[in-house]
């Protein structure tokens, strides 16, 4: 049987893009400063590192798959911050985000990393942001290093 799993390590040159909504920008702002953090502490040089900053979670999409396809970097983490409210617009924005850039990463063989959250309320995303429940940005810039590595070494 072989086994194949990603490690933490980077292959030579290799460059990271974050991708961010400015909305929620006080949960935003931390996972993408958890995400630099992750990056950084994994040896990725802060000049193979491009932070794109979006109006919204709705616009991630777009801009993952102009990245993606630019061929320019090793895998795409997204961060962002849906907060639900009193109509469906959550669901739209939440959902849709999620399936455009799992689309992104299908179409295009980039890894792109979903750590966009789709909270109840503000307090569960400002857990997930450095508080209680650890922050998703650094857990999604973990994930891109290891899906870089386990791309590499499949057959």
């Amino acid at each position: 049987m072989t086994l194949y799993e990603g490690e933490l390590r980077l292959p030579p040159g290799a460059r990271f893009a974050i991708l961010a909504s400015r909305w929620n920008a006080r949960i935003t702002d931390a996972l993408v400063d958890g995400a630099r953090r992750c990056l950084a502490d994994h040896g990725v040089a802060e000049d193979a590192v491009d932070v794109v900053r979006v109006p919204g979670a709705w616009e991630l999409p777009l801009v993952a798959r102009k990245l993606a396809a630019a061929g320019g970097h090793a895998a795409l983490v997204v961060l962002g911050c849906v907060v639900r409210g009193d109509t469906r617009h959550y669901e739209h924005v939440a959902d849709l985000c999620a399936e455009g850039l799992m689309r992104v990463a299908l179409d295009t063989g980039v890894p792109v990393l979903n750590g966009v959250l789709a909270v109840e309320k503000f307090e569960d995303a400002a857990a997930r942001a450095g508080g209680a429940h650890g922050n998703k940005g650094e857990e999604a810039a973990m994930a891109a290093l290891e899906m870089v590595n386990l791309l590499e070494r499949l057959p």
